[in-house]
């Protein structure tokens, strides 16, 4: 259980300077209005009458603030987009752009190239200034038109970049290990006592941030998986015991997965990384599959990237420029795995296997992302100009607010596999609840 200072937010120093935003001083009384710093917005959503409850956490709350600790006309922001693509990042570009700009009036706002490696000179990437003009029509597009990079460079020489180019404010934006680095810049410039806002956007569409709602790209990549799971149950109930199999993503978290299931309502079988499950053997998967099949012959899996990695055994441990675990192939591992036992059991299958990761996650955002994307980006605008730093504007109960980086990251979020959710899961897909020998769900 986190503590309330856990969810302090740091601020670069007095902010002094009248907003330039014409906003009601409070709420009701006209069109939009400031937020105090003393706002706070309550992180258990449930309660419960008793003597023994924990006390109570509250977050900043998010918003425009009546005064700001940088002068507009002379403040000069930074973007910077990092990690794997994700639907929303030119949407986030945008806004940003577009409240720095107009509303603000920050003139300067540049854009730094392929995620942190544009802020290390000796690769050679300078900054390209980002206007209104320039950045008009990217939200229409997948993708980044800033480029992208996964891992981190020296904090100093980060720092050091941005001293000379004169960045007073830095919007990061990605999952947790751009977050990581955003904190890394954070705590070297503040060792230097320099006055720069280090601010993150929540970027990642696993959805596995802590202390967030969601993430933006989620809603988009559940909306694509959907699709795609809906031509795998075409595929496989065109075939005698057709089974498709879509690999989707998620590392550690199998939010698209169980997410996609729900919005489909064709799956069979849902695999996440959360529950661990058996494939061999007589409470295994691949005996449930097989009477799957001999009820309705056909089947849709759903497995998540992350999902079944204990299975694949003897492989090197190899990481990824940001330090992540590079994950085995479970959905090839699977369907390998499943032609195998219905060769030797001699039954007929025929299966189609589809991986749509890169398809999913590089399409533009949909309109609840792309809404999300502009509130996130303007958020973390109004915190950045007011001073604040080493935070990531969050998304919690409908609100938005300030969390600290070092929170954010301190673990992941996950399916709950005894929340609603995975409950849900359960049962749409009809599937085992443990892996013990039950009778499949209904035919579809």
């Amino acid at each position: 259980m986190i503590t309330p200072d856990q969810t302090s937010i740091q601020v670069l120093g007095t902010a002094a300077i009248a907003s330039p935003l014409r906003l009601a001083h409070r709420s009701g009384k006209g069109p939009g209005a400031f937020v105090s710093d003393e706002t706070r917005v309550r992180y258990q959503i449930e309660t419960a009458t008793g003597h023994d409850l924990p006390a109570d956490i509250f977050f900043e709350k998010a918003g425009p603030r009546e005064t700001l600790f940088f002068l507009p006309r002379e403040t000069k922001a930074a973007i910077v987009t990092c990690g794997g693509v994700c639907p929303g990042l030119n949407n986030v570009i945008r806004s940003a752009v577009m409240e720095l700009y107009y509303n603000y009036g920050v003139r300067q706002v540049y854009g730094i190239r392929y995620g942190y490696a544009g802020l290390n000179p000796k690769i050679g990437l300078p900054p390209i200034e980002l206007t209104p003009k320039s950045i008009s029509d990217i939200h229409e597009k997948g993708g980044t038109i800033l480029g992208s990079s996964r891992g981190q460079q020296p904090s100093d020489v980060m720092a050091e970049f941005l001293v000379e180019q004169k960045i007073d404010i830095l919007l990061c934006v990605g999952g947790d290990g751009t977050l990581r680095g955003a904190q890394d810049v954070a705590t070297e410039v503040q060792r230097r006592g320099l006055n720069l806002a280090v601010v993150g956007i929540p970027k990642t569409i696993d959805n596995d941030v802590m202390y967030m709602s969601r993430t933006f790209g989620m809603t988009t990549a559940i909306e694509k998986a959907h699709q795609i799971l809906d031509c795998a149950h075409s595929e496989a109930r065109s075939a005698y015991n057709g089974v498709g199999v879509v690999k989707l993503m998620g590392r550690d978290a199998g939010f698209i997965a169980a997410g996609a299931t729900l919005a489909s309502q064709e799956v069979n079988f849902c695999l996440i990384p959360e529950v661990p499950f058996v494939l061999v053997g007589k409470h295994g998967f691949l005996e449930a599959l097989q009477r799957r099949l001999e009820s309705a012959h056909h089947a849709v899996i759903a497995i998540a990237e992350g999902a079944g990695q204990d299975l694949i055994r003897d492989l090197p441990v190899e990481t990824d420029p940001s330090g992540n675990r590079r994950y085995a192939d479970i959905g090839v591992y699977l369907k390998e795995q499943i032609v195998k036992y219905f060769r030797q059991a001699d039954i007929p299958v025929d299966v189609k296997y589809f991986d749509p990761s890169y398809f999913v996650r590089s399409v533009p955002a949909n309109c609840e992302d792309a809404l999300l994307c502009d509130l996130l980006a303007r958020n973390a605008v109004h915190a950045a100009m007011a001073g604040k730093t080493n935070l990531v504007v969050g998304f919690w109960s409908g609100t938005f607010t300030h969390i600290p980086i070092s929170l954010a990251v301190s673990e992941k979020k996950r399916v709950d596999p005894q929340g609603l959710l995975w409950s849900s899961v359960l049962a749409t897909t009809g599937q085992p609840r443990q892996w013990v020998d039950q009778a499949p769900g209904p035919a579809r």
